[in-house]
């Protein structure tokens, strides 16, 4: 598409993340929202009238089947990310999906497949990655000096015991939920992938996990240690190096201020609203203006490594990740 067009997106899954990606779209370059889409023609019709999109459809076909739709973001609960976006991406939409895409690797192949062969872009919701803090915080990583150990967590006290993050069979669990954010933390610090990880869970009582901690191990030696639970908060990246320590207080979603201390010394960087920032990156590749800042290779490090904590958590044992 010319790059003087903005990119017009839908929203499919209009629910509590759908409302934070559009509390600062009004102030978007490169695109606009148009539609919401929903299983439920009144929740869209709700959400459509909450944050003044012009069109409502009661399915996420009915939506897809909207020839001026040329992005759409998925959200909705963890199971159906993969078999919504592969819909999507047959109805020729770009697609931004909400993390974690899946736990599945040969899911995500399948995905980005499907979106190469039709000439489409695809990107994973890590809207963290995207934000001045993040890019900060990397600037300044060179000087704790060589990396020695990670600590990544985020957690939250959940109490409503309906919540879908609680239904395993909609992949709901603390690792899926808050958990996927410290991978992608060590992940990214480290700049590879773990060989071998090691996940002990709390389970409750509908059988997701309520608290997760993992051990991921780099070739280098450096063990990263994660932590994600719904029984409190905590939300943190810390590295320790030869040199010294990096610390970011909630780099998931800023809401502390963006703070980072570097060997005791605080730098407050100021917040940009990431879930723009994401649509803005996405939108600027679907014109022609750049790249996504994500793409397979993160999603599939990403999903790799959730799977192999999630099977280590269920059979106690390390599991080594395929080079």
């Amino acid at each position: 598409m010319p790059s003087s067009e903005k990119v017009r997106w839908g929203i499919l899954g209009p629910g509590r993340i759908a409302g934070r990606l559009l509390a600062d779209a009004g102030r978007a370059t490169g695109f606009s929202v148009l539609a919401a889409g929903s299983r439920s023609l009144p929740r869209a019709q709700e959400f459509a009238a909450r944050f003044g999109l012009p069109r409502a459809y009661g399915s996420y076909d009915a939506l897809l089947a909207d020839r001026e739709i040329d992005a759409v973001y998925v959200g909705g609960p963890n199971s159906l990310h993969h078999p919504v976006t592969m819909r999507a991406l047959a109805a020729g939409k770009h697609v931004l999906c909400e993390k974690p895409y899946s736990r599945h690797p040969a899911e995500v192949a399948e995905a980005f497949d499907a979106a190469e062969a039709a000439g489409l872009l695809l990107m994973e919701a890590f809207m963290w990655r995207h934000t001045p803090q993040t890019r900060r915080f990397m600037e300044l990583l060179p000087e704790v000096g060589e990396i020695r150990s990670i600590r990544s967590t985020f957690g939250f006290v959940l109490t409503n015991q309906g919540d879908v993050r609680l239904d395993p069979a909609l992949d709901g669990g603390a690792l899926m939920d808050v958990g996927c954010y410290p991978i992608s933390g060590a992940r990214l610090v480290m700049g590879a992938e773990p060989e071998r990880v090691f996940g002990e869970q709390l389970l409750g009582s509908s059988g997701v996990d309520l608290h997760f901690s993992g051990l991921l191990r780099f070739t280098s030696g450096v063990v990263a240690e994660i932590v994600a639970g719904f029984t409190s908060d905590q939300r943190s990246l810390e590295v320790v190096g030869a040199g010294g320590t990096l610390l970011a207080r909630d780099p998931w979603q800023g809401e502390m201020g963006g703070l980072l201390e570097l060997n005791g010394r605080p730098e407050v960087v100021a917040y940009v609203d990431a879930y723009r920032l994401e649509m803005e990156n996405l939108s600027a590749a679907i014109q022609g203006r750049g790249r996504p800042l994500l793409g397979r290779a993160d999603a599939l490090g990403q999903a790799r490594t959730l799977d192999a904590l999630l099977r280590s958590a269920t059979t106690g044992e390390a599991v080594a990740l395929e080079p």
